[in-house]
């Protein structure tokens, strides 16, 4: 909580856990680092899918790089906030005597207003109906090809939570065009993300405008800030989120084990 914003994920997942909104298929894991009583790091994995660590020294990641490699040395993938991840995945790699490549790079964003007299764009925001599942479910195996398809993904699971959260939203213009999702709910923000325009609706300003809605409406809702994740290899969205009004935060980078 000293760092909310960046810790966003961990946290959110722990409190979904917690709640039952999100049953993992596996045991899942939480590990913290202590040095003098004080927690100075912490881990979290819902397995089959990645270890997410916190920030915190070299001293803290490779106390929880030791812990996570006696539990689970088949680990696939970390992801983290630098320099912490990069400490972690250097101690992984003298722990299992190979390298850890380089996965996908992020950038965290955060806004704690919405850019004044941006473009209007047709269409209004609206929150996903469950006559909308079909579509819903279509576009969530589109996104999850585009920008997560070495990752597990299980559609009906995900867009099945998001819709008990409420919190699936689409950008309708005489029509859905776009999808998005608010989730990451913590004490004080919460996460905009699953953006995904289907190709044949882009280049028309709905992505840039679905955000700016959502994430004015989320401020007004009393959040003190938004957060959102952007793909280092996407200059698009890197540069409509910023005109939206997020601001970088910090990179978040991923790394490869096996």
């Amino acid at each position: 909580m000293r760092a909310e914003i960046e810790h966003n994920v961990i946290l959110s997942i722990a409190g979904s856990v917690a709640k039952g909104l999100l049953v993992p298929k596996q045991p899942p894991y939480f590990g913290v680092a202590v040095d003098a009583g004080d927690v100075v790091a912490c881990a979290i994995r819902t397995p089959p899918h990645k270890l997410v660590v916190s920030g915190g020294s070299g001293a803290a990641m490779q106390a929880l790089a030791q812990d996570v490699f006696a539990l689970a040395p088949e680990l696939p993938a970390l992801n983290g906030p630098e320099p912490a991840a990069g400490a972690f995945a250097a101690a992984w790699s003298e722990l299992a005597g190979r390298p850890a490549l380089p996965g996908k790079r992020q950038r965290l964003y955060v806004a704690y207003a919405v850019t004044d007299g941006l473009r209007e764009t047709p269409g209004a925001l609206r929150r996903a109906e469950q006559d909308d599942r079909a579509l819903v479910l279509q576009w969530a195996a589109e996104f999850a090809r585009e920008a997560v398809p070495d990752e597990p993904f299980d559609r009906e699971e995900v867009v099945g939570r998001y819709y008990l959260t409420q919190g699936l939203y689409l950008w309708d213009d005489a029509g859905a065009a776009t999808m998005l999702v608010a989730s990451g709910k913590t004490l004080n923000g919460a996460r905009v993300g699953f953006v995904y325009t289907p190709p044949a609706r882009r280049r028309n300003g709905y992505a840039t405008a679905a955000v700016a809605a959502l994430t004015a409406r989320l401020l007004a809702d009393g959040n003190q800030y938004c957060c959102l994740y952007t793909d280092l290899a996407n200059p698009t969205s890197n540069s409509i989120y910023q005109q939206v009004g997020y601001q970088r935060l910090r990179d978040i980078n991923d790394y490869l084990f096996t």
